[in-house]
C-alpha cells in the first residue's frame, strides 16, 4: 500500500473525537442516547475485529504483508475508539446555562467574569460571567450554573477592565434572548442585560497581576495611531481598533490576521528562537521559549485558535527535551495537530464550539494535507519565496471553506493573494511595536506610523473585490473535498512515478 501523507495515531484519535463530540453536540437531548450507544457498538465491533485479523493470520489466508498492515490498522483503530471515547466525554461536559427559577423571573446575577470585558465604540461592553447564583423578585435567590453572555451599560467598562478577568460581580438587569445569527447556530442564545453593576470582590492576585500588565503595555501604545491595531496583534483587545479598518480585514479575507493564533505565535517564537538559539543552546533555547509562550498565552487571554498553537509548541518543547518520543519529520505537524485538539477539548470542552477554534483547524488542517500537495505541484514553476506561502494559502482556504460558508456564508478568495502581502507586512508591524513598547526611545513610532498607513491602504484596496456568495456549506464542503481530492490523486501518482522510475538496490 501507498501511503501518499504519512497519517499518525494522533489524527486518527483526533478524526474519532471529532465525529463524537459535534455529532453529540449537534443532537437533540432525546438522541443522544441512541447515539452513544450506536457509537459505542461500532468501536466494540471495529475492535473485536482487528482482534481477530491480528491473532489468527493463518485461519484467513494473509500474507506476511497483510498482516502487517492489519496489526497498523489495529493501532489506527485503537487511537480512533479512544478518540471518540475522549469526544464523547468532552460534549457530555458542556453543560447550558441554568439559572434554577424561571428565565423571565431573573433580575439579578451573580459570578466571575471568565475574561476582560470588551468595549464597544459606543461605550457600552460585552463579557462572560461564570455562573453561581441569581435573584428573582422578594428576594428570591437560586444557585444557578454555566457560562452567560453579559453586555454591560455605559460607563462601566473602564472599571470592569481595571479590575480585571476572575472579579466577582453581581449584575441587576434581565434575560435578553438573542436570535441566531447563521446557520451554523440554529438555538436562541440566552444573555443578560445589566442595568447596573456591582464589583463584590476583586479577581485573585496572579489575575490582578495580569491585568496590570496588559494596562502597562497598552498605556505605553497612548497617542499612536496605530494603538488600536498594535493591542489588536498583541493582545487581542480590539477596543480602540478603528471600525472601518476592522470591516476591512473582513472583506479582504484577512480577518484571520487579527484574531490572535499560530501566525502571531509563529512569529513571537521565532523571534525568540532566533536570539535564544545560539547563546543557550536548542533545549535550554526550547525550554525558555516555552516558558515565555506559556506567559504570553496566559497573558492574552481566551483565544482558541491561540491556545492550540501553544499547545502545539509546548508538546514540541516536550519532544525536543525527550519526556515524549519525538514525532516522524514527515508527520510531526499532524501528530500535534491531532493531539493539540485531543488537549484541547478535554480541557475546555466549550472552546470546540467556537468559530475560531473550528476555523483553526481546519486552516492548519489544509496547510498540512492540501498545502503541501500544492506546493509539490508549482515547485518550480514559481520561485520558492513565493510558492511556500502561497501553496499554504490555497490548503487553508480550501480546508476552511466549508467553515467560512457556514459561518459566514460567503468566500473571500481575494485573501488568497492578498495574504501574501499583508501576512508579511503584518508580522514586521508587530514586532516593530513590540520592540517599540520594550526599547527605550520613540525612535520606531515614525516608521511604525508607515508602515500603518501601508497596511491600511493595502487591505482598504484588497477589501474593494467582492466576495463569493455561498450560503451552503454542502456544496462548499463538495467543493473543497473535490480539489482535496484531486491533488491528493495527482500527488499520489508523482509518488507512484518517482517510486516505479528508482533504481534496484
Amino acid at each position: 500500500m501507498l501511503e501518499i501523507v504519512p497519517v499518525p495515531p494522533p489524527l486518527y484519535g483526533a478524526w474519532g473525537a471529532a465525529i463524537s463530540y459535534y455529532g453529540l453536540g449537534f443532537l437533540s437531548e432525546q438522541d443522544k442516547v441512541p447515539w452513544i450507544a450506536g457509537v459505542l457498538l461500532f468501536m466494540a465491533m471495529l475492535w473485536s475485529l482487528m482482534q481477530v485479523l491480528a491473532h489468527n493470520p493463518a485461519l484467513f489466508g494473509m500474507s506476511l504483508r497483510t498482516y502487517q498492515r492489519v496489526y497498523r490498522y489495529r493501532v489506527y483503530s485503537l487511537a480512533l475508539i479512544l478518540g471518540m471515547s475522549l469526544g464523547l466525554t468532552a460534549g457530555s461536559r458542556i453543560q447550558p446555562v441554568w439559572f434554577g427559577i424561571p428565565e423571565d423571573q431573573v433580575q439579578g446575577v451573580y459570578g466571575t467574569l471568565q475574561e476582560d470585558p470588551r468595549a464597544f465604540h459606543d461605550h457600552r461592553g460585552m463579557g462572560y460571567l461564570a455562573l453561581k447564583q441569581v435573584s428573582g423578585p422578594g428576594g428570591i435567590k437560586a444557585s444557578s450554573r454555566g457560562t452567560l453572555r453579559v453586555f454591560f451599560p455605559q460607563g462601566t467598562i473602564p472599571r470592569l477592565q481595571t479590575f480585571g478577568r476572575g472579579s466577582e460581580v453581581y449584575l441587576e438587569g434581565a434575560i435578553l434572548t438573542l436570535e441566531p445569527r447563521t446557520q451554523a447556530s440554529p438555538n436562541r442564545e440566552k444573555c443578560f442585560r445589566a442595568q447596573s453593576v456591582h464589583l463584590l470582590g476583586p479577581a485573585p492576585a496572579l489575575e490582578q497581576l495580569r491585568t496590570r500588565g496588559r494596562m502597562k503595555l497598552m498605556e505605553g501604545f497612548a497617542g499612536e495611531p496605530w494603538a488600536g491595531l498594535a493591542e489588536a496583534l498583541l493582545l487581542g483587545v480590539k477596543d480602540n481598533l478603528d471600525t472601518a479598518l476592522s470591516q476591512a480585514y473582513q472583506y479582504a479575507g484577512c480577518s484571520h490576521i487579527l484574531a490572535l493564533s499560530g501566525m502571531h505565535l509563529a512569529m513571537l517564537t521565532g523571534a525568540l528562537a532566533w536570539f535564544l538559539r545560539n547563546v543557550l543552546g536548542i533545549k535550554a533555547a526550547a525550554l525558555l521559549g516555552g516558558s515565555c509562550i506559556m506567559v504570553y498565552v496566559y497573558m492574552a487571554g481566551n483565544f482558541p485558535s491561540l491556545h492550540r498553537a501553544g499547545i502545539m509548541y509546548l508538546l514540541g518543547t516536550l519532544a525536543v527535551l525527550g519526556s515524549f518520543p519525538k514525532p516522524k519529520a514527515s508527520s510531526r505537524g499532524i501528530s500535534l495537530l491531532g493531539m493539540a485538539f485531543l488537549i484541547q477539548i478535554m480541557v475546555r470542552p466549550e472552546s470546540g464550539r467556537s468559530v475560531s477554534f473550528i476555523l483553526s483547524y481546519l486552516a492548519l488542517g489544509g496547510i498540512l494535507f492540501i498545502g503541501k500537495a500544492i506546493h509539490e505541484r508549482i515547485r518550480g514553476m514559481i520561485p520558492e519565496i513565493l510558492a511556500q506561502p502561497l501553496a499554504a494559502s490555497l490548503g487553508a482556504f480550501i480546508a476552511a471553506a466549508p467553515g467560512a460558508a457556514w459561518f459566514f456564508g460567503s468566500l473571500r478568495p481575494m485573501g488568497i493573494l492578498a495574504g501574501l502581502i499583508i501576512v508579511p507586512l503584518t508580522a514586521v508591524f508587530m514586532l516593530g511595536a513590540l520592540s517599540a513598547r520594550i526599547l527605550p526611545g520613540n525612535y520606531l513610532g515614525v516608521i511604525l506610523t508607515i508602515l500603518y498607513d501601508v497596511l491600511t491602504r493595502l487591505v482598504s484596496l484588497a477589501a474593494q473585490v467582492p466576495g463569493i456568495p455561498l450560503s451552503d456549506p454542502l456544496a462548499a464542503a463538495a467543493l473543497s473535498l473535490g480539489v482535496s481530492g484531486i491533488l491528493m490523486f495527482l500527488r499520489y501518482r508523482q509518488t507512484l512515478k518517482r517510486r516505479n522510475l528508482a533504481p534496484f538496490d
